[in-house]
């Protein structure tokens, strides 16, 4: 028995299932952990979902801010971006039931039997575990409500900036999301930078990825996150976990073991879709 975290797919299938094979994965004994951003960019994101959603118990993902984007479109509250690959699954016949699927898919996700956490872009260093998971679940309780439409219409943007305990309503929610979905660079008081995108070193001034401020996460406690390629992977401590490695933009595809912590990579060719 293993578990593998498999860092952003983006639509890239057939990496996706050569790495599940270069690793042996055992559908009945091993148990897949998705970092999110399942879709868009690559040319397979709806073959990408069907094959995830068919895993049942045996897959556990944390949604992404693709996968959020694509929710929002679907709900009529989001529009197609240049470069999305997401028409296929917005015209398929099963789009109700995936949409619903993906719609029920947690932000964040912590196994205690192997001291991990995962969210798709990290954990501010204002918050515990205890407080990232109990705001994670504001926002899931509102995605699987009657009020989820609302969500959608009020989610894009990048203010509030910072963590405020007394924010209420769509910029609490907003918020929320924009940390645990979208995330790089933050100041010393958890203020965002949700505009630099690029590697460790470019942070504006005052501002550094957010993994360089002592964290409220134990450092005996692994941080598994995806959301930022530009990291190549790589992060200073050991007890972070960089899995977006790029494979949409022609980079690799990566699984990490949990149990050991042992890296399975594989070179991926380009699968971004030119739009």
């Amino acid at each position: 028995m293993a578990t593998y975290v498999i860092g952003d797919v983006q639509g890239c299938l057939t990496p996706l299932m050569q790495l599940l094979e270069h690793i042996e994965y055992g559908p009945e004994q091993d148990t897949l952990w998705f970092a999110g951003d399942l879709i868009n960019r690559g040319h397979e994101s709806l073959e990408t979902l069907r094959f995830i959603k068919s895993l049942g118990d045996k897959a556990i993902v944390v949604l992404g801010n693709h996968d959020l984007h694509l929710l929002a479109v679907s709900y009529g509250r989001g529009k197609l971006k240049r470069g999305d690959t997401l028409s296929e699954i917005l015209t398929a016949a099963d789009r109700d039931d995936l949409m619903h699927w993906l719609r029920h898919r947690p932000l964040f996700h912590y196994d205690p039997s192997l001291n991990t956490v995962m969210t798709h872009a990290g954990i501010p260093p204002c918050w515990d575990l205890d407080t990232a998971q109990a705001l994670a679940k504001e926002v899931e309780n509102t995605l699987q409500s009657d009020h989820a439409e609302h969500f959608f219409a009020t989610m894009y943007g990048n203010i509030p900036d910072q963590w405020d305990n007394t924010l209420s309503g769509a910029d609490r929610l907003r918020t929320v999301t924009n940390y645990l979905t979208r995330m790089r660079f933050c100041d010393e008081h958890s203020r965002l930078d949700l505009k630099s995108k690029e590697g460790i070193n470019t942070a504006e001034k005052g501002y550094a990825p957010w993994f360089h401020y002592p964290s409220q996460v134990p450092t005996e406690c692994h941080i598994v996150f995806g959301h930022w390629a530009a990291l190549e992977g790589k992060t200073p401590q050991t007890n972070v976990h960089a899995l977006d490695t790029g494979c949409v933009w022609g980079g690799s595809l990566t699984a990490l073991r949990l149990e050991d912590r042992q890296r399975f990579s594989l070179p991926c060719p380009l699968n971004r879709k030119k739009s």
